[in-house]
This record gives C-alpha cells, sequence and structure tokens, in this order.
C-alpha cells in the first residue's frame, strides 16, 4: 500500500516524499521479518529469547516472582534486529503480567523496571523457575505476548514481539552456567545463552 501510494506520488512530480514513502516501506519490511529457525536441542540450555546484543550478564536478586538469587542476561534489539522474540527452554507458563510504565532508552539499566513491560513467569519440568521480561524502550509502543498461563511451551517457538528497539531480561536460576558475556551478538532461538543441569 505504502508503495503504491510511492509510486503516486512520484507520477505526481513529489519525489521526495515518494523517496520517503520508500524507505518508510523498506524499513517496516525489515523490522517486520520473521525467518524460520531451528531450535538448538540440548538438555539444560537456555536459548536466547531476542536476536540484539547481550547488555548484561550479573548475579541479581529477583524479588518480584522468584524472590530468590538469580543470574539476569539482558539481550538488547536495535531497530535493526528481528524482533519476534521466542521461548528460551521448554517450560510451562505460571504467571503473565503487563505492567504499565515509561518509555526510556532500553539499554538504560531503570529501563528494566520503570518501563513499559510484560512479565512471563516460568516453571521448567524440574521445578526450577525463570522470569521472562518483554521491555519496550524509547521508540517501542506496542508490546505483544500470545502467551497465558497453564501454556505449555517449546524452547524455541514463537511468544510475541516488540516493536521497534526494545530489550528481554532473563532471569534464571543461579546454578545456570553462563554461555555469553556483555556485547556478544545473539539471535533468538539459536543462540545458547546458558546452561543448567
Amino acid at each position: 500500500m505504502s508503495l503504491a501510494a510511492a509510486g503516486m506520488l512520484f507520477f505526481l512530480g513529489v519525489p521526495v516524499a515518494g523517496m520517503f514513502l520508500v524507505f518508510a516501506s523498506v524499513g517496516i519490511l525489515l523490522f517486520f521479518r520473521d525467518p524460520n529457525r531451528v531450535a538448538a536441542e540440548g538438555s539444560g540450555r537456555i536459548l536466547s529469547a531476542a536476536d540484539g546484543r547481550v547488555i548484561a550478564v550479573e548475579s541479581v536478586v529477583e524479588s518480584r516472582y522468584l524472590n530468590a538469587d538469580a543470574l539476569r542476561i539482558s539481550v538488547f534489539m536495535s531497530i535493526f534486529n528481528v524482533h519476534i522474540n521466542r521461548v528460551p527452554a521448554d517450560n510451562l507458563v505460571l504467571d503473565v503480567r503487563h505492567i504499565n510504565g515509561g518509555f526510556r532508552m532500553a539499554h538504560l539499566e531503570e529501563a528494566s523496571l520503570e518501563n513499559e513491560r510484560t512479565e512471563i513467569f516460568l516453571e521448567d519440568e524440574s521445578g526450577r523457575r525463570s522470569l521472562m521480561v518483554q521491555v519496550a524502550g524509547l521508540v517501542a509502543r506496542r508490546i505483544i505476548c500470545r502467551l497465558e498461563p497453564g501454556d505449555l511451551v517449546k524452547g524455541g517457538s514463537r511468544f510475541g514481539l516488540i516493536c521497534f528497539g526494545s530489550r528481554v531480561d532473563l532471569y534464571l536460576p543461579p546454578e545456570t552456567i553462563p554461555a555469553v558475556e556483555v556485547g556478544d551478538k545473539v539471535k533468538a532461538g539459536l543462540s545458547v545463552l546458558g546452561t543448567l543441569k
């Protein structure tokens, strides 16, 4: 539709506006791309939930759901990354909550708790619990999460997206052995963030 409008603008002699619509159309197509992926297999593997760059690998105390020590791994998605989010491991969804908030730049530390977000509380077959948080960013104004409490989900399966620059935080059991470092580039459903024995 926008490409047709661009063609009309070129025809009417308004090339600058036409070029703007062409670039906008290409950007939208790139943003909403959804490549098929075969999830990495292996017992205890925690897959990345998002495409992007790792911005945190650290031990924290997670007090919202886990009330315990956790390993937090955060992945920042720029506007150039694929924004489809994927489940990090086979899990039962215990709870899903959408929290209203601000729209700070997603790579900032305070964005985890102050920005608009969706929190997904998970439990694996061994009873180990984790928390996955979709965090909106400066440009993002919409978080899509198709998970509901009671869902049994498969590692690597699609579950939602965050529109434009944003992040996903994973709060994993403290015994998780990290497989990434800050600065690493990862892909949802393909890159292994850590392992659990």
